[in-house]
């Protein structure tokens, strides 16, 4: 039995069974619960947090670091059931643009922190450490060369509050937290639940988005509780692609043939939560998730005809599709984890034990496509093969306050103890998939040519670390704390992160607060081993040309050959000053200036053309291809910002409000060094580091951001607007000639809302109320096939221009 055949007899039951079931139980039982409660109404600065701190009853105010809380109806304020694509609406630091035609980073597409790759901001789930994608983007999108967490595999429906923080705590958390760390506290208790049903679609009439979410609690015992969410959606793909007029010998000439968008998706999960109480000093608890989303993404449109170089005639690519053909990328994401822990107090000591296990593994079919060397006998459908990484965590950590005599406040000691262990595999697909029959002919299947049993294989690490942290108030004015981290990795070696922080209240409305921290980031498995031979596009003498490229892990003797050296662990080095001012209950302001220094950046390496002796090196390796790339710690940069934050509160007659918040963050990266050219590349006159792949950390994200949302609640109606304006970015290439710098883009989003009665709300809104689109993509270097693909996959705003949407919720 073939991979693909053996895959497409899953069962599909269980997953539907497990989410039907949790569905059911947010339906049940409405009215034996209280409504659940919300984050203090007063505000953000008078909120509790736990990221960042150990500290007992910590507010925002309080704190040292910059400190975002986006509470459940924040989350909801917008269109959107993707938490990424909210954060990004709602966090003028962060930015997710959505990726087309770029393989598997359609389906996991990453977000990125202050302008720093994706992988560089640490994922919690309720203080736990998220296992990261199994996806490695390696095409031309944001993001490129990083596997960060897939936050889209956590739905909207079984969140809390988010806290952002925004400073380096690798001395706290050790690898990934340079830019920030994402900390998503779930729902709990087992009083309240609620179920939500949205549709929505765009101005153009695609992109249908069909929702259903609940979450509900259910005691466990006297002592316990339960709490189940769960979410199902069917999203459309959109298509704003441009008539194909390249070829008039073509049969479908001057038809739309590309599909350029966002991909199909089905995304299928259920969370749980739980705690329950063993006695007074011991607590047990768990929560976990298992979710899988189905999406289909198109690749490059295949015409009908196929020019030979020499000659400059036409034949037809393949007798299967006579009319040219579209070949679809199916994948299925699935995402697994569990976390169960003990937590009580002991001689004056709070404590936390937990085992943490998550796994992501995402497989690949490919439809509607040939192998071309198999010629009239190609099958239409193959299996690609697998990526997952798994991730098991143990942590044990503990804190108490001493008191000391010449502090206003105790002195709260931490200390802890982590030992985790990760593995990364990838599976090889069919073998139709990837051979090559006639070399005459391109091998494997076109869109996608499968893993090849060469690169299949498993890889794993483990490493162990030991931290303390203290935090004080040493007067009512001043108050601080210090950490010290200590890791040893399998595979490189050891490391030690600090970190220290200050707080000064100038009055009770003007204080000053910085850090300063050192950081790491292990190189992920996914950098050290990933491998594959595809099908990338690359400008070669002005033209946007497909060229077989092997990815190389770079322990392999392809990228050996080619001066590839073992990665080491990025540095980093994080300074922040800021100035919180609140001069009343209902006006809060906060600037924040940040700089993060990071030596040895991982990049993924540029596309290296091969001459014929390379080409030839390769072959004799077992490798033909005519474009070569491996992963390299690439360059010493240099990022410094400033993120501002203001609210202010009107309180009207009748408990009504109207809420405003401004928010704006400049970001901008700089190049300190880059690493020598490895001297068999120079020889050969390539660069392992292009110009495109440094300006693209640099300048191809949004220089800067700004929003201003209104928010007025008046009796049983809610009226809610936000106005963002995402700042210029350039797309670059290698010849800067064919760079393109995007004008800054202004949006518009409104929604309103009304409470039938105390059970039932509606919602209604559009995103993008102008209907705003990018710029189109040049038409130089042909960089824009011919009009096929007419926008950038750098827009931080998408190009599906407006979208309409309503919803119904039952709350109890």
């Amino acid at each position: 039995m073939s991979s693909s055949t053996a895959r497409s007899q899953l069962p599909a039951l269980p997953v539907k069974t497990v989410l039907a079931a949790s569905l059911i139980a947010c339906f049940s039982l409405p009215m034996q619960a209280q409504a659940q409660q919300e984050l203090p109404a007063d505000g953000e600065l008078q909120s509790v947090v736990v990221t960042g701190t150990f500290a007992k009853n910590r507010r925002t105010i309080d704190s040292e670091s910059p400190i975002d809380i986006l509470t459940s109806r924040d989350l909801q304020s917008t269109g959107s059931s993707e938490l990424a694509t909210v954060l990004a609406r709602l966090l003028p630091s962060l930015n997710f643009a959505r990726a087309t035609g770029a393989d598997a980073s359609d389906a996991v597409r990453p977000a990125q922190l202050r302008g720093l790759s994706p992988d560089q901001t640490l994922v919690l789930v309720n203080g736990k450490r998220r296992y990261t994608s199994a996806v490695v983007n390696v095409n031309g999108s944001l993001g490129r060369g990083s596997a960060p967490v897939d936050l889209n595999a956590i739905p909207l429906a079984a969140i809390d509050h988010v806290e952002v923080l925004r400073d380096g705590a690798a001395a706290q958390y050790g690898s990934d937290a340079i830019a920030g760390v994402i900390n998503i506290i779930l729902k709990k208790g087992a009083a309240g639940g609620d179920v939500e049903v949205g549709y929505g679609q765009t101005q153009e009439r695609d992109g249908k988005q069909k929702s259903i979410k609940g979450s509900a609690g259910f005691k466990l015992g006297d002592d316990g509780w339960v709490r189940v969410s769960a979410e199902v959606a069917e999203r459309d793909p959109t298509n704003r692609a441009g008539a194909d007029f390249r070829n008039p010998l073509e049969p479908r000439y001057g038809k739309v043939n590309q599909r350029y968008g966002d991909p199909e998706s089905k995304p299928a999960t259920v969370f749980i939560n739980s705690e329950y109480r063993i006695n007074d000093n011991l607590d047990w608890y768990a929560f976990g998730n298992y979710g899988k989303r189905d999406t289909s993404a198109a690749a490059t449109w295949r015409t009908a005809l196929i020019q030979d170089p020499v000659t400059k005639v036409y034949s037809q690519r393949t007798p299967i599709y006579p009319e040219g053909f579209l070949p679809l990328q199916n994948s299925t994401l699935t995402d697994q984890s569990l976390v169960t822990g003990l937590r009580g107090e002991a001689a004056g000591w709070r404590w936390d034990a937990s085992l943490n296990y998550g796994s992501n593994k995402f497989e690949l079919d490919l439809d509607n496509t040939v192998n071309q060397s198999l010629g009239a006998n190609s099958p239409t459908h193959f299996y690609a093969g697998s990526l997952k990484n798994e991730q098991t965590v143990f942590n044990l950590d503990a804190a108490r306050e001493f008191p000391v005599a010449f502090f206003s406040g105790p002195l709260t000691v931490a200390v802890g103890a982590e030992a985790r262990h990760e593995k990364y595999s990838i599976g090889a697909g069919e073998e139709t998939s990837y051979i090559t029959a006639d070399p005459k002919l391109a091998g494997g299947a076109q869109g996608f040519s499968g893993f090849r049993p060469a690169n299949a294989g498993s890889h794993s690490r483990h490493n162990e670390s030991i931290y303390v942290n203290l935090e004080a108030e040493a007067t009512k004015k001043l108050s601080g704390g210090v950490a010290l981290r200590h890791e040893r990795y399998s595979d490189f070696g050891s490391t030690t992160s600090a970190k220290g922080s200050a707080r000064y209240a100038f009055t009770d409305a003007l204080s000053l607060r910085g850090t300063v921290s050192s950081g790491f980031r292990a190189p992920s498995l996914a950098q050290q081993y990933y491998t594959i031979t595809t099908t990338n596009f690359q400008v070669i003498n002005g033209n946007n040309t497909a060229i077989e490229t092997g990815t190389f892990a770079v322990n392999t003797p392809q990228a050996r050959a080619l001066g590839a050296q073992d990665l080491k662990p990025e540095k980093a080095r994080n300074y922040s000053l800021g100035l919180q001012f609140q001069p009343s209950r209902n006006f809060t302001t906060s600037i924040d200036a940040y700089r993060i220094d990071i030596d040895n950046r991982i990049l993924f390496s540029a596309n290296l053309a091969l001459n014929d002796k390379l080409k030839a090196q390769l072959a004799n390796q077992g490798s033909t291809v005519g474009a070569a790339r491996y992963f390299t710690n690439a360059v010493d940069t240099r990022t410094e910002g400033v993120d501002i934050v203001s609210t202010y509160r009107i309180d009207l007659q009748d408990k009504d409000r109207l809420d405003f918040i401004v928010a704006y963050n400049h970001n901008k990266s700089t190049v300190q060094k880059i690493a020598d050219n490895p001297a068999i590349l120079t020889a050969n006159n390539l660069k392992l580091i292009d110009r495109q792949s440094i300006d693209r950390i640099t300048v191809a994200s949004p220089k800067d951001k700004f929003s201003l949302a209104a928010d007025y609640a008046f009796g049983i109606w809610n009226a809610h607007g936000v106005v963002t304006r995402y700042g210029s970015f350039t797309v670059p290439q290698n010849d800067i000639k064919l760079d393109q710098t995007y004008d800054p883009q202004w949006v518009l989003d409104v929604s309103g809302s009304v409470k039938l009665d105390k059970h039932w709300r509606l919602v209604a809104g559009i995103d993008n109320v102008t209907n705003r689109y990018p710029a189109q993509v040049t038409s130089a270097g042909n960089l824009n096939v011919n009009g096929t693909q007419p926008y950038s996959i750098f827009a931080p705003n998408g190009f599906n221009g407006r979208y309409y949407y309503a919803k119904a919720g039952y709350s109890w």
